[in-house]
């Protein structure tokens, strides 16, 4: 089984920074990628940023030159830096991993979401 958690998440000032941490933990074989989406209530979830693991990166549009995405392998977690952060920006952040846990076995994996709140 794999475990993925979310933390750094909170309220901040249009304009400020955060920095979320996804760590991922359990029977992992390989992680071939990690990112990041959001949900703002009534709405769906949206790719944020992703990380493959030759380190490729994709970004929404609505957050490039703005967000990073970056990440320790002898940790194996994923950060997400938060810059110029604005009102829009408020949602629930959840990490994403595409992890094997064997050599024959890849699945999904979600974090339990953390919420960022930008206020104007």
């Amino acid at each position: 089984q794999v475990q993925l958690v979310e933390s750094g998440g909170g309220l901040v000032q249009a304009g400020g920074s955060l920095r979320l941490s996804c760590a991922a933990s359990g029977s992992i074989f390989r992680i071939n990628e990690m990112g990041w989406y959001r949900q703002s209530p009534g709405k769906q979830r949206d790719m944020v940023a992703v990380l493959t693991r030759g380190g490729e990166t994709t970004y929404a549009g609505s957050v490039k030159g703005r967000f990073t995405i970056s990440r320790d392998n002898a940790k194996n977690t994923v950060y997400l830096q938060m810059n110029s952060l604005k009102p829009e920006d408020t949602a629930v952040y959840s990490c994403n991993g595409r992890i094997q846990t064997n050599i024959n076995y890849v699945a999904n994996y979600w974090g339990q979401g953390t919420q960022v709140t930008v206020s104007s």
